[in-house]
């Protein structure tokens, strides 16, 4: 499953940044026209809400479980989510707790 979570992880960073990067490229970090693109249309108001809200349920996630299992690095997959989405925070802690597992297995 690791290799699985780091491929997901890699897709999970490199796809949000392969439509924003051009993005960025051709409008500059203008926070107004970005807010304003988000908002231009109704459906991508809902995706961008809809990734809010799994912004924040995961996070939580991750500080419960993480801590739960008493996992190292939590900053990591919680920094992830902020800077990047849930698309690279969720299987990047999956990653990281299925290493956590694995190396506790073999103790």
């Amino acid at each position: 499953m690791k290799y699985f979570y780091g491929v997901l992880s890699f897709l999970g960073f490199v796809l949000p940044y392969s439509q924003f990067i051009p993005w960025i490229v051709h409008n500059g970090l203008d926070l107004t026209l970005l807010f304003e693109a988000i908002n231009s249309t109704r459906i991508g108001a809902f995706a961008w809400m809809d990734v809010f809200v799994t912004a924040i349920v995961l996070m939580g996630f991750i500080l419960f479980e993480g801590t739960r299992k008493r996992m190292k690095y939590l900053w990591l997959p919680i920094a992830s989510t902020l800077l990047v989405g849930p698309s690279l925070g969720l299987p990047l802690f999956l990653l990281l707790r299925q290493v956590h597992l694995e190396k506790n297995i073999l103790k």
